[in-house]
């Protein structure tokens, strides 16, 4: 049985709160036996209810949580992994997501699910710290104001698959140079060199994106076509964050599940083509000279920020939704191993299709394509072209795929830009506040679709996703674990999991991801290069500049916000304002009173902190 909840049949002034209390009170009346699948700024959030028996377990795993990352992975995983090396790449990023991408995807859902608060919300553990909410937040919204570019992208890829011939399979006179060669031809015919192109990627960078070598002359005009497509991505972003959907688990199920029917399906064809051996061999085969280099593991660190979602806010406002003893625990573990095994099956079938190009053209696999964004726009074309039977279908499905993924990826993003701005200005109707930051996104979003756009997007991408993420996520780990304290947040989890945490937890929260990010992130700002155009030239100043502003911006929220907080503070002096600054507020912990209570006075008890799990903690816990 499922109850289905429209998000807007609640109003008050916490919104999040009562409707997670309400939700709960009609779970309660159905004898604790259903689902509650709450839909708020579209993303579809779950309230599972502890006495659902264990053979329904299955359904409490947070499915949408997964769906939201994977087009990121089935994306971004692919050319980040190619520009940096295959290999090379791959050890770092296995070592992150193991040291520092699934600690920080618990620690998030811990705060969440702990305070029922979002990503500024969370804030009121250490007042000062506020500002990191609004930083995450202007980065969220740098990201998925590009993110609908590529789903617009994938708008126009199914509309031309409906076409009798692919066109990305032909070189056609319309748009092809003179090295351009078919992927579906005899290529004895062609006398391939090294400036010889696939038509899959002149289709792609000159048909589609009109693509200019450089910047010297401007970024030029929106194109008219990717403008609709766009304008479409926007236009469904903001029916489902409006109106809300509703989803059992059925079909659930099936969108999790139907990407990797169809990534799958690639793999398997791709296996079966010359040359895609020494493609998976150059993915999983380190090069130890490069894994050593400081890029490679900022790369790393950054792709795990995008894979898991880690420092933008969602995974807290997701699981702020949660029933307060919810087992966040498993669920962070199946959704990391989840996405780990959904960013390597996209690699090993990507390099598949390099390997191949490699072999047909005889080329080394990292000179047959150029790296950047549109990778996966130009390898999964190539490898549907390869399909003997109706590769038209095989098309249109992996386009419906990554349009449906996109919609959840891009909603989720925008969800929580839309949730921090309606706290804030609760006068105002949510719908209203949707129109405008759907409004304003499509507006900035033209300027990925002119035909200097792509370089836009690389620039917003390095310094509005990955550099802000970098200084947000060093300030979140010092905040909750030096301010709040390390001992305190293992005491909390403890009171609401029942269950103590090993030194595993603590050493990376504490020590280990603080101090790698930090010598991470100055290493590379150290032997920082400016961004480059196809032509090898960097980027204009101006553009450098634009990026270094939109960093500045979102860094100056944390001295901002931190001396609003100070002032607001009560206290005779600078001084004790500053240190009444640093203490959790009055509002800060359970939001159920009696849970509150009980937490309160578990607080008072004095239990001498441990790295290893201790016994009397565990004890007191499961006698509550």
């Amino acid at each position: 049985m499922f109850l289905h909840v429209n998000a807007w049949s609640f109003t008050g002034v916490r919104r999040f709160a009562i409707r997670k209390s309400a939700c709960l009170q009609e779970v309660h009346a159905c004898q604790r036996k259903v689902l509650c699948i709450l839909t708020m700024d579209l993303t579809i959030r779950h309230l599972v209810i502890a006495n659902v028996p264990k053979r329904l377990q299955l359904r409490i795993i947070p499915i949408h949580r997964w769906q939201y990352k994977r087009k990121r992975n089935i994306w971004r995983f692919p050319f980040v992994a190619y520009e940096n090396g295959g290999g090379a790449f791959l050890v770092p990023y296995l070592i992150v997501l193991a040291f520092i991408g699934r600690p920080l995807y618990f620690l998030e859902m811990v705060l969440g699910q702990f305070s029922s608060s979002g990503s500024v919300k969370i804030w009121d553990c250490v007042p000062i710290a506020k500002g990191i909410g609004y930083g995450q937040a202007l980065a969220t919204w740098c990201v998925v104001t590009y993110y609908c570019v590529l789903m617009a992208l994938s708008f126009f890829y199914l509309f031309a698959s409906f076409q009798a011939v692919l066109p990305w399979t032909e070189c056609d006179p319309e748009w092809a140079t003179e090295n351009c060669y078919s992927t579906t031809a005899n290529l004895s015919v062609y006398n391939l060199t090294n400036e010889s192109v696939s038509s899959a990627e002149e289709y792609f960078k000159i048909y589609v994106l009109k693509k200019i070598p450089n910047m010297d002359s401007g970024i030029g005009v929106p194109d008219w076509r990717l403008t609709l497509c766009l304008l479409l991505c926007w236009i469904l972003v903001f029916a489902m964050l409006a109106k809300g959907v509703s989803s059992s688990g059925k079909v659930a199920y099936f969108t999790a599940l139907f990407p990797y029917v169809v990534l799958i399906t690639l793999l398997i064809r791709g296996c079966t083509l010359p040359g895609a051996g020494d493609g998976i061999l150059y993915f999983i085969t380190p090069d130890w000279e490069k894994v050593l280099t400081p890029d490679v593991w900022y790369a790393a660190v950054t792709q795990c920020f995008f894979s898991l979602s880690v420092g933008f806010g969602p995974i807290s406002t997701f699981s702020s939704y949660n029933p307060f003893r919810h087992p966040i625990y498993r669920d962070s573990t199946i959704v990391s191993l989840a996405d780990t095994f959904t960013s390597i099956l996209a690699g090993v079938t990507i390099f598949e299709i390099l390997g191949n190009l490699s072999y047909e053209t005889n080329q080394p696999i990292e000179n047959v394509v150029e790296g950047g964004t549109g990778l996966a726009f130009i390898s999964y074309p190539e490898a549907i072209s390869k399909f003997d039977s109706v590769p038209q279908l095989f098309a249109v499905l992996f386009f419906l795929m990554l349009i449906t993924l996109a919609i959840g990826s891009a909603s989720g993003l925008a969800g929580c830009i839309i949730t921090i701005l309606s706290d804030d200005l609760l006068q105002i109707p949510r719908w209203i506040i949707t129109a405008v930051v759907c409004a304003a996104s499509f507006l900035i979003g033209l300027v990925y679709v002119t035909p200097g756009g792509q370089y836009i997007l690389d620039l917003v991408d390095y310094f509005g996703g990955g550099f802000i993420i970098y200084v947000m996520v060093i300030a979140e780990t010092i905040a909750v674990c030096w301010f709040y304290g390390l001992e305190q947040i293992v005491k909390d989890i403890r009171f609401m999991l029942s269950f103590g945490l090993g030194i595993y937890w603590k050493l990376t929260w504490c020590i280990f991801i603080p101090i790698a990010l930090a010598v991470i992130f100055i290493y590379a700002m150290v032997v920082y290069e400016p961004l480059k155009t196809d032509d090898g030239e960097p980027y204009p100043p101006s553009a450098n500049a634009a990026g270094w502003l939109v960093a500045a911006i979102a860094i100056l929220q944390l001295p901002i916000w931190a001396a609003y907080v100070i002032h607001k503070q009560k206290g005779t002096t600078w001084f004790l304002r500053f240190k009444a600054s640093l203490l959790p507020a009055e509002e800060w912990g359970p939001k159920d009173p009696e849970t509150k209570r009980l937490w309160l006075d578990y607080n008072k008890q004095f239990v001498r902190f441990s790295w290893i799990p201790n016994p009397k903690w565990l004890s007191n816990c499961k006698s509550r």
